[in-house]
């Protein structure tokens, strides 16, 4: 108790210079949680994805389409479950701001392969009877106050013309990291709509999504699938869904880097500019450590007394840059509407800001510590005013 209370004295003894060094501790922390934040949203559909689940799309691009009759032949494959499929729409709702994910899906098997996704039984029923309904999620509707019943109007841009669908569910995730943010409605809608106006572009699909039995024999299935459409006009690559999300992820990898590397630069600069501050508290003490060992007190005193004094400033600036990053993080993901499926400060990423608060008073009081434990008594007796 005594060592406490001598530590939190020796720590606010220059109030100013303790409270900037804190004000530095907590921008640098907080700004280091968000920014791993920023990089967790960004992996979260790839954690979000099934290892029972495979997506085929075109060898060539994701832009080129499937012919529909390659359904039948899929769901032939050994080690396939099951098989449904997917078309990116697109649309505008209201404003190009506001963005959110849509996809045109065959209703019955596609939700048959996302149990994630908890709908009550009539509003799944609901939904398959109704061409024309729409099914979103419990943060998508949130955001925009959605309730069942309500039309829902979407401008088109890959499929021209103004869409309007009935919001016939909402679902809620089944973990904190299923997506909330689509849009799911009826590709045969779609579909029929392009027969009757552009008949060369119906009966395509953007990617299928395939169930599979063994998520051990992921690998041995998806050759299987390319190998029935090899040399055909629309040969296939086929691989998990984790894979998939992290083909997206891929492209803007060089960011996902920088954002690493600078959050870990800012540790870095807080880091000496706290071992600064040490610095400059064990000079302006060097007759008082001088004095301590000419009493009797051995150089572990002293030592315990510096890294105590910055692990007493570090880790507070480290408990306040957490408790900060909370309220940024939300304040971000509601400035990013529905641009990351979840955005939230993960257990990982507030160890992480503890650790490296801890390491940055680790290593700020090293020096000084090593310094005035070998001090010379005489030497550091002249200090005295």
């Amino acid at each position: 108790m005594f060592l406490l209370r001598l530590l939190l004295k020796n720590a606010f003894r220059h109030k100013l210079r303790t409270l900037l060094t804190l004000v530095g501790l907590v921008v640098a922390l907080s700004a280091f949680g968000l920014l791993r934040t920023i990089v967790d949203a960004w992996y979260a559909g790839v954690e979000a994805s099934s290892s029972t689940r495979l997506v085929s799309r075109s060898a060539i691009s994701l832009t080129f389409p499937l012919p529909l009759s390659y359904a039948q032949r899929l769901r032939a494959v050994e080690g396939v479950s099951s098989v449904s499929w997917a078309n990116w729409f697109g649309g505008i709702y209201i404003t190009e701001r506001n963005f959110f994910p849509q996809f045109a899906v065959e209703p019955a098997s596609y939700l048959a392969l996302y149990p994630e996704y908890r709908l009550s039984d009539e509003e799944r029923l609901a939904f398959i009877r109704d061409r024309q309904g729409a099914i979103v999620g419990r943060k998508l509707a949130d955001k925009f106050g959605w309730k069942i019943g309500d039309q829902i109007p979407l401008r088109g841009t890959i499929y021209p013309g103004t869409w309007t669908f009935t919001l016939r569910g909402i679902w809620d995730g089944a973990e904190a990291k299923t997506d909330e943010n689509q849009m799911l409605f009826h590709w045969g809608l779609i579909n029929e709509s392009l027969r009757k106006r552009l008949g060369n572009r119906a009966d395509f699909v953007g990617v299928y999504i395939i169930g599979i039995d063994d998520p051990q024999n992921a690998a041995q299935v998806s050759q299987r699938v390319d190998a029935q459409f090899k040399n055909s006009l629309a040969e296939t690559l086929t691989e998990t869904e984790s894979a998939f999300q992290l083909s997206f992820v891929s492209m803007s990898e060089a960011i996902l880097v920088a954002v690493q590397a600078v959050s870990y630069i800012i540790v870095l600069i807080i880091m000496a500019v706290m071992a600064n501050t040490m610095t400059m508290t064990a000079r302006e003490r060097l007759a008082e450590y001088a004095t301590l060992k000419a009493l009797g007190f051995p150089p572990v005193f002293v030592v315990k007394l510096l890294f105590g004094e910055s692990l007493t400033i570090a880790l507070a600036g480290g408990v306040l840059g957490l408790l900060l990053t909370l309220p940024m993080a939300a304040a971000f993901a509601q400035a990013a509407g529905t641009l990351f499926p979840m955005f939230q400060v993960s257990g990982m990423t507030m160890a992480l800001q503890l650790l490296a608060a801890l390491i940055v008073g680790v290593v700020a009081a090293a020096w000084p510590a090593w310094r005035m434990s070998r001090i010379d008594i005489v030497q550091g007796l002249r200090h005295v005013a």
